[in-house]
C-alpha cells in the first residue's frame, strides 16, 4: 500500500518513448525491449513486476510498435486491473485495455451473444449461494452456513476445471481433493443448480468464462473478429491461471505467439480455486523460442526480510519449489525479524496492539502496518484488542473505497461546490485548494480532530480524511488546481479503483493480502494446526501453506513479527508449537546451513507458558502408560492407536450441536471445539463443570459459552439449555 501523500502519485508523463525506460533497472528494461514473441518474466516478490510490465506495454505504444487499442493486458482482480490502467495513463498508454479475465470475458460476451446465439444474454447471477441454498433443498440435503459456502466453492472449481457434475465424484477421488461433503451429494447439488439456473435464465461467473470459450470454439469468424482487435497480450499473476482461464487465452491467440506472461511460481496460493502454476512452469516447454527474464532484485523488503524469505523457501520441495527465485535487497540494512511467544491467544493480541501502538509512535503511520493471520475468524481478538489499546484499524475486503456512502456522498458535494465556483458560500475566506476541500467536507462530517474510538463514526472520519490527504498532495504536485481538476482527478481514480489510503491498522487474512505491502507487518498465530492449517494432508497442500507464510513475510518493507500462543484460551494447556515452517529460522529453533540469521538475532518476547510447561512432569497414555509428545494423543490422554472407549452415540449428538452452533455464530466449526476435544468429551463424559473444564481444550471460556450445553447433551438431554454470549 502507498500512503495517499507519497509524491509519486502525479508523477509527469515521460516526454518520449525513450523517457519510459528511464529508472528501469537491466532486467526491467529486457522486460520493456522485448516487444516481440512469447515472453516469460519470472518475477519474485517485491521486484517490480508491475513497473516492468506496464512501462513494456507503454514504450511499445510510445515507439509505434503497439497500437494501444489491440493490446490487452488481463490479471485477476479490479484493484490490480486499476492499478494497470492507472499506471499506464501515467505513463501516456491511457488507451490501452487493462481488465480481470472475467471483465474481458464479460464484453465480448455481451457484444457476440445476440450475433452467436440470439436475444439478450441471461442475467448475471451476483450471488450463488442462494441458488445454491435452493438446489440443495431440492435434493433434501441439509447445509448449515459454512457447509453452503464451502459447496459454493466446490461447484465454483468444479466449473473452472471444466468438470461437469456427472464428473465430479471421480474428479475429486482422482485429485485427491478434500471435499466438504459427500462427493455424490455434490455432484448431486452442483446438478440441480445448474438445472435451476437454465430455468430462470441466469448465468454465473464462472458461465461467463465457459459461454466465451464455447462462442469462440464454435464460432469462427468470431474468433477471427476478436483476434482481429487484440493482438497482443499481457497476462499478470500467470501461476494462478486456471485451466478454464487458459483455454480462453488459448483462444484469444489463435496460432500467434504475442504473449508475454509475468508470475511467481513461489506465490501460488489459490489452488483451492482451480489455480495451477502449471502453466507457468511449463511455459518454455510450449514456447521454445521464449524470452525469459528473471527479475529478483527485491526493491520493497531490507535484507533482514529478504533473508527470512529466501530462509523459507530453502526449505520447500515440490516442483514450484525448484523453480524458486533468490532474492536480493536493494534495500538498506533494517531491524531483525521479531519472534514473541504467549501464553494464550488474547494475550498474543493483546502484545501485538501494544507492539503496533509503539510503532505508531515511534512515527510508523497506522496504515503502513498490517496485522496478518490464516483465516478470517482469527480477526475478532485483534479487532478488539487494537479498539482496546486506540489504535484504528480497517477489515480488508470490506467495501471499496469509493462505492462507500460518506465517500459517495463526498463526491458529490465537491463536484457542486466546483459547479457553483465563488457563488458557494461555503468557500469564502479559502485560499487554496486543500482549505476548500476541507471546508466542503465539513459540512460531511470531517473535524480536524478524529473522533474518539472505532465504530463506525471513525470509519467515516478516516474516508474523508484520506479525500483531505490526496487533495493536499494534488495540490502540492499540480500548482494552481482547481476543484474542478480535482473532481476530475478522483472521477477517473473511482473508474480505475485507485483509491487513497485510510489511515488505520489493516486487518487481513494471508490470502487477502496478496498483491499489497506495509512498512510494518505482523504475522500471527503461526502454530502448527493454523500454519500449515489442519486441513493441508498432502505434501502439495503443505507446500502451498509454505508458499502462504512466504507471502505473509514478503509484504513487509521493514518491520517483520511474528507470533504464536500456546494455548487458545486463558488458563488452557500450553500444548501447542510454533509452525514448523520457521524450524532453523527463528532463534532456539535448531540451524539449517545458509538459512540462518548472519547478521544478529530477532528479539523474542516469550510468555509465561513455557516455564510452567517445563516444571511439569511428563504427560503419560491413561491406557499404556507411555509418554505423550503429540498434542492430539495428548487432548485425548491417550496414544492415537490405543483403543478408545469413547461412546459414539454421545459423539454423533456433539458433532451435531457443534455444527448447529457454528452455523449460528458464523464461524468454522472447529472454533466451537475441534474433533479431538468432542472425542475427548465423549470417552470421558464429564458430569460437572469442573470434571469439562478439565479437558484440554475448554478453557474458561468456552466452559462459560458453551458448557451448560454440552453437560447437557452428556447427560442425555435433548439439545442444550442454550449458552451465553460473550
Amino acid at each position: 500500500m502507498t500512503a495517499a501523500t507519497h509524491s509519486t502519485l502525479f508523477p509527469r508523463v515521460p516526454e518520449t518513448a525513450d523517457a519510459v525506460l528511464d529508472g528501469l533497472d537491466p532486467e526491467q528494461r529486457e522486460v520493456a525491449l522485448a516487444l516481440g514473441g512469447p515472453v516469460c518474466v519470472l518475477a519474485g516478490a517485491g521486484t517490480g513486476k508491475t513497473r516492468a510490465i506496464t512501462h513494456r506495454i507503454a514504450y511499445g505504444v510510445r515507439a509505434g510498435v503497439l497500437q494501444p487499442a489491440t493490446v490487452l493486458a488481463v490479471t485477476f482482480t479490479n484493484r490490480a486491473a486499476g492499478e494497470m490502467r492507472g499506471r499506464l495513463r501515467q505513463l501516456g498508454a491511457g488507451g490501452v485495455q487493462a481488465r480481470t479475465f472475467h471483465s474481458a470475458a464479460l464484453r465480448q460476451l455481451q457484444f457476440f451473444w445476440p450475433k452467436a446465439v440470439g436475444g439478450d444474454l441471461p442475467r448475471l447471477l451476483e450471488r450463488k449461494v442462494q441458488l445454491v441454498a435452493e438446489a440443495a433443498a431440492r435434493c433434501r440435503i441439509r447445509l448449515d452456513r459454512n457447509e453452503l459456502r464451502d459447496v459454493t466453492g466446490e461447484i465454483e472449481w468444479a466449473k473452472v476445471t471444466q468438470t461437469v457434475p456427472a464428473d465430479y465424484p471421480a474428479v475429486v477421488a482422482k485429485a485427491l481433493r478434500d471435499a466438504p461433503r459427500d462427493p455424490a451429494e455434490i455432484g448431486q447439488i452442483y446438478a440441480t443448480y445448474e438445472q435451476l439456473k437454465r430455468d430462470r435464465s441466469v448465468i454465473d461467473f464462472e458461465d461467463v468464462l465457459l459461454l466465451t470459450v464455447a462462442i469462440l470454439q464454435d464460432r469462427h469468424d468470431i474468433a477471427d473478429q476478436v483476434r482481429r482487435q487484440y493482438q497482443h497480450f499481457v497476462v499478470d499473476e500467470y501461476q494462478d491461471v486456471s485451466p478454464l482461464q487458459q483455454r480462453l487465452l488459448d483462444l484469444w491467440l489463435g496460432d500467434r505467439d504475442s504473449l508475454c506472461v509475468v508470475g511467481d511460481a513461489s506465490q501460488t496460493i489459490y489452488s483451492f480455486t482451480g489455480a495451477t502454476p502449471d502453466h507457468l512452469l511449463n511455459f518454455r516447454t510450449r514456447h521454445p523460442g521464449a524470452t525469459v527474464v528473471r527479475l529478483v532484485r527485491d526493491y520493497r523488503s531490507t535484507p533482514q526480510v529478504v533473508h527470512l524469505a529466501n530462509g523459507l523457501l530453502s526449505q520447500a520441495r515440490g516442483r514450484a519449489a525448484e523453480h524458486r527465485l533468490e532474492l536480493v535487497s536493494q534495500r538498506d540494512p533494517g531491524p531483525e525479524p521479531a519472534y514473541a511467544e504467549y501464553a494464550d491467544e488474547p494475550a498474543e493480541a493483546e502484545g501485538t496492539a501494544r507492539r503496533v501502538r509503539d510503532l505508531i509512535a515511534a512515527g510508523v503511520p497506522a496504515g503502513e502496518i498490517a496485522v496478518l493471520y490464516r483465516i478470517n475468524a482469527q480477526s475478532e481478538v485483534y479487532e478488539q484488542a487494537l479498539a482496546d489499546a486506540g489504535v484504528p484499524y480497517q477489515l480488508r475486503g470490506a467495501e471499496r473505497f469509493f462505492e462507500r456512502q460518506e465517500v459517495r456522498e463526498a463526491g458529490i458535494a465537491l463536484r457542486g461546490a466546483a459547479r457553483a465556483g465563488g457563488n458557494d458560500s461555503l468557500l469564502d475566506g479559502t485560499e487554496d485548494l486543500p482549505a476548500q476541500v476541507r471546508a466542503v467536507l465539513s459540512t460531511k462530517g470531517w473535524t480536524t480532530e478524529p473522533p474518539a474510538g472505532s465504530g463506525a463514526v471513525r470509519d467515516r472520519w478516516e474516508s474523508l480524511a484520506a479525500l483531505v490527504r490526496l487533495a493536499e498532495d494534488f495540490a502540492r504536485a499540480k500548482p494552481g488546481a482547481t476543484l474542478s481538476d480535482l473532481v476530475a482527478e478522483l472521477d477517473e481514480r473511482a473508474a480505475a479503483q485507485h483509491a487513497p489510503t485510510v489511515q488505520g491498522v489493516t486487518l487481513a487474512s494471508l490470502h487477502a493480502a496478496k498483491g499489497l505491502e506495509w512498512d510494518a507487518v505482523f504475522l500471527v498465530g503461526l502454530t502448527e494446526g493454523m500454519m500449515p492449517i489442519t486441513y493441508a494432508k498432502t505434501d502439495e497442500q503443505v507446500e502451498e501453506e509454505r508458499r502462504l507464510l512466504y507471502v505473509g513475510v514478503t509484504r513487509a518493507r521493514v518491520h517483520l513479527a511474528l507470533s504464536w500462543s500456546l494455548s487458545r484460551s486463558p488458563g488452557g494447556r500450553p500444548s501447542r508449537r510454533p509452525t514448523r515452517f520457521l524450524k532453523g529460522l527463528r532463534p532456539g529453533s535448531g540451524t539449517l546451513g545458509t538459512t540462518v540469521h548472519g547478521g544478529g538475532q530477532g528479539s523474542v518476547e516469550r510468555g509465561s507458558a513455557p516455564a510452567r510447561r517445563r516444571q511439569r512432569g511428563p504427560v503419560r497414555c491413561r491406557v499404556c502408560g507411555a509418554t505423550l509428545t503429540e498434542a492430539g494423543a495428548m487432548k485425548l490422554m491417550r496414544c492415537e492407536d490405543c483403543p478408545s472407549d469413547m461412546d459414539e452415540g454421545l459423539y454423533e449428538r456433539l458433532r451435531d450441536w457443534r455444527a448447529e452452533r457454528a452455523g449460528e455464530l458464523g464461524q468454522p466449526a472447529y472454533c466451537v471445539f475441534t474433533d479431538k476435544t468432542l472425542m475427548a468429551i465423549a470417552e470421558r463424559v464429564p458430569a460437572t463443570g469442573g470434571e469439562l473444564a478439565s479437558i484440554a481444550g475448554v478453557g474458561t471460556r468456552k466452559l462459560n459459552r458453551f458448557g451448560a450445553d454440552v453437560l447437557a447433551i452428556c447427560a442425555g438431554e435433548e439439545g442444550g439449555t442454550g449458552a451465553s454470549e460473550d
